[in-house]
């Protein structure tokens, strides 16, 4: 499991354990799954998505920056 939390400046948009995150990279979009390598990148326009279970949700960005560390995944996201 990986422990997700978005946020936005103006709130937080989620916190919690998800199967997977899919996140709008500047070279496309990756997916990032249980045990993913430490990475810091910046996102573009589009659609960041998580899954839980068999619930995947959606919604769409502006841009902004992902962190991942020990299966600790940090969005900070414009919406």
């Amino acid at each position: 499991m990986l422990v997700l939390k978005i946020v936005s400046p103006e709130k937080i948009v989620f916190t919690g354990e998800v199967d997977s995150v899919l996140v709008p990279g500047e070279v496309g979009q990756f997916e990032i799954l249980n045990n993913h390598a430490p990475i810091i990148s910046t996102l573009v326009e589009g659609i960041v998505a998580y899954t839980v279970g068999s619930v995947k949700t959606s919604f769409q960005v502006l841009g902004g920056f992902v962190s991942v560390k020990k299966n600790e995944v940090s969005l900070c996201v414009e919406m």
